[in-house]
């Protein structure tokens, strides 16, 4: 039987002894801490060697290479050397292993879990391998080797600054005085510097025991990237909120084994020496073991992905809500607003608002950050493309360094220029428009609304429904994926847009998809909307007059996804028999926490709710890009929001939600509405009929006869 002993800088309290059968041999495996005693573990390396096959030393790696630097770990060799006669491992090459591919396989299983990570890690040098790996997922890295070597108050935060500090480290070392790096002052500002990190951080990659002075101020909602975690470690774990531990150790026995002794019992059972084990040995001994890296949820699943939206000021009045802003509005010239729209232009992005308690029927979180950029439609349409997509980019770093991983573009800033292509080739994250979901929604809204207004005829199962339909800028992103959608279900709908030739190619395209499809061309919205049963104005007009809403029949319902709005609430006040509702507003699932965008709590614009449906499922894509919009997107968004519990939020219109008290009463003033337009006609008709003098059958015959000869007589 052999014999395998670890002897641990780590605390004594966690010892063990098992007997288990190991690549073909009966091992007995004993581990022994020290409680951070280094003389102690000499003794007991001295003493075990004469007892065992081989030795695990639990402490930090023995060499490690940072670019192109390698280092020696003195202690770690001092230890090792004291050994002669059997093999003795740190099981650093081990471990480097076992953690990359930990981090792989969490990142496939798991979906995208890394991208745009902020993580953190206790030390960058020892765990180089591993950060160049993390690196390939996100940038957000930062290392705290300068803290707790030097107690130097500062991060690291890229690869380069890794390596450059590890070019130089070794030198500053030498001057630092331990004594009073470990005193009062230093330590406990070096210990806030490093809590601040942690709690800014999702990910942190440390030794498991280096955790267990913090707190769950530290540590909830984080993910872990360690090894050797014991189930004591892990209720300990749970206690303190972490969501996810990470750990590319073996259990065996009921024991979770570290990389040293694992690697000590390959030595042992194979009879090698640590220098001839090749990376080959270790694929075949993994693969033959059949090993997995441990994905553990310590407190049940929880997974929270992130994401940040771009938001502006619609118009002037939304300046008026910062205090000063307000006050001064009313004592100062217009001259004075028009000043201040024009600079906030060019103001830099700020975070809004910070978003949270959205959580899915799957268990999914998501929280995310709003960031506003100062231009309003007019100021943005004013600039040219590129003025906009700098301040859009500037918005991504942001996002970025938050640590979002996927970014929506709300309002005007997704019709500027190309829609967000140029954008999402040049930002640092995916982007999407929304308009997906704004299609979607829209579409979602009108047909919730007429079917509680009830005003039309009853339609047989499998065909189309019996209703006029008309889409004021038909040509736009929302507004050609509306027309479509409608073309599948109405019997008639009516395309307008000043675009005659894109108009002429929509129709041929949806004829294409729905050759039963009767469609309509105009390019004027007023030349048939007295007809219409419904109508959706999708234009991108920054207020100009689209419609006139007077022409529009009674019950008609008006579905406004411009931004801003093509119906001002002026217009819609003049026709209270019609109903006239602002897009499909999206009810979110959970308890969301976020700053007034004026909508009702949990609600939000359709845009904004596909970047959070998008950050729920972990498709971190450029989703809806350009001018064109796939309705195959379009279906896929609203199935993703039905799973992620999405549902349609209270039809809202200029002067907030509608009750059904509300509905009622449009229903009533429409009906009034027709009944007095149907009276007139009636009364013409009965009026037409009454003229007409009848003319008995037998007089008619008579007359003929009479007529016929003077007809003849006269030619």
């Amino acid at each position: 039987m052999k014999k395998v002993v670890s002897v641990s800088l780590g605390a004594s309290d966690q010892d063990f002894e098992f007997v288990a059968p190991f690549m073909g041999k009966q091992i007995t495996v004993q581990r022994v801490g020290t409680n951070g005693s280094t003389d102690k573990a000499v003794k007991l390396l001295k003493h075990w060697e004469a007892h065992a096959d081989a030795l695990g030393l639990g402490v930090v790696k023995d060499c490690y290479t940072v670019g192109a630097r390698r280092f020696i770990e003195k202690d770690s060799i001092r230890m090792k050397s004291v050994v002669k006669r059997i093999p003795v491992t740190t099981g650093g090459r081990l471990n480097d292993i076992l953690q990359e591919w930990a981090l792989r396989h969490a990142q496939v299983k798991l979906g995208n879990y890394f991208n745009n990570a902020r993580v953190l890690f206790f030390s960058g040098m020892t765990n180089y391998k591993l950060a160049q790996c993390m690196a390939e997922y996100t940038q957000n890295l930062q290392f705290a080797d300068p803290l707790l070597q030097l107690g130097v108050p500062k991060l690291l935060t890229s690869l380069s600054a890794l390596e450059l500090y590890a070019s130089g480290s070794h030198y500053v070392s030498d001057w630092a005085l331990p004594s009073v790096m470990s005193s009062g002052p230093v330590k406990e500002w070096t210990r806030f510097v490093l809590r601040k990190a942690m709690q800014k951080a999702t990910v942190i990659v440390a030794p498991v025991h280096e955790l267990d002075d913090f707190t769950a101020e530290e540590l909830a909602g984080k993910t872990i990237i360690t090894s050797s975690v014991n189930d004591e470690r892990l209720v300990q774990f749970k206690d303190k909120g972490v969501y996810l531990v990470i750990d590319g150790s073996l259990n065996l026995n009921e024991h979770v084994l570290g990389p040293n002794i694992l690697d000590a019992m390959i030595l042992a059972a194979t009879g090698k020496e640590p220098q001839d084990l090749l990376e080959d040995d270790y694929l075949e001994i993994i693969t033959d073991l059949q090993m997995e890296p441990r994905i553990i949820y310590p407190d049940g699943f929880k997974r929270i992905n992130r994401f940040a939206f771009v938001i502006h000021p619609l118009s002037q009045e939304y300046f008026k809500k910062v205090k000063p802003v307000e006050l001064l509005s009313h004592v100062s010239p217009p001259m004075f607003m028009n000043s201040l729209e024009k600079a906030m232009a060019y103001a830099p992005p700020f975070v809004y608002s910070k978003v949270t308690g959205i959580k899915s029927p799957t268990g999914v979180e998501t929280e995310g950050w709003l960031i506003s950029v100062g231009g309003t439609p007019k100021e943005i349409m004013a600039h040219s493309p590129e003025f906009t997509y700098r301040r859009l980019l500037a918005a991504a770093d942001m996002a970025k360094r938050l640590g979002a991983q996927i970014m929506g573009l709300g309002a005007f800033t997704k019709v500027v220029g190309d829609a967000g292509l140029t954008v999402a080739k040049r930002a640092p994250l995916p982007i999407t428009t929304g308009n997906s979901y704004s299609a979607s929604g829209a579409l979602w809204a009108a047909h919730d609304a007429m079917l509680r207004l009830g005003l039309l005829p009853a339609t047989e199962k499998g065909k189309k429904v019996h209703f006029k339909a008309m889409v004021v800028g038909a040509t736009g992103a929302i507004g050609s994926v509306c027309a479509r959608l409608l073309a599948m279900v109405a019997e008639e709908v009516y395309l307008v847009s000043p675009e005659t030739a894109k108009l002429l190619s929509l129709k041929e395209s949806i004829l294409k998809d729905t050759p039963s499809a009767k469609l309509f061309l105009s390019a004027h919205a007023d030349k048939d909307i007295a007809d219409m049963d419904m109508i959706v104005t999708a234009t991108s007009g920054a207020g100009k007059k689209v419609l006139d809403i007077m022409k529009v029949k009674p019950g008609c319902v008006i579905t406004d996804v411009a931004r801003p709005l093509d119906l001002p609430a002026s217009e819609v006040a003049k026709r209270p028999d019609v109903l006239v509702i602002e897009s499909g507003e999206i009810l979110l699932p959970g308890d969301v926490q976020m700053k007034n965008i004026g909508l009702p709590k949990n609600v939000a614009y359709a845009c904004l709710a596909e970047t959070i449906v998008l950050a729920l499922e972990g498709r971190f894509e450029n989703f809806t890009v350009g001018r064109g919009i796939e309705w195959e997107k379009v279906r896929e968004i609203y199935r993703l929001g039905l799973k992620h519990g999405m549902k349609l939020a209270a039809i809202s219109g200029v002067n907030g939600v509608f009750s059904n008290a509300d509905i009622a009463h449009v229903r009533k003033l429409a009906l009034a509405a027709r009944a007095k337009q149907a009276a007139p006609a009636k009364t013409a008709v009965k009026k037409a009929t009454a003229s007409k003098k009848v003319v008995p059958a037998k007089a008619a015959v008579t007359a003929k006869r009479v007529a016929a000869p003077r007809k003849k007589a006269v030619a």
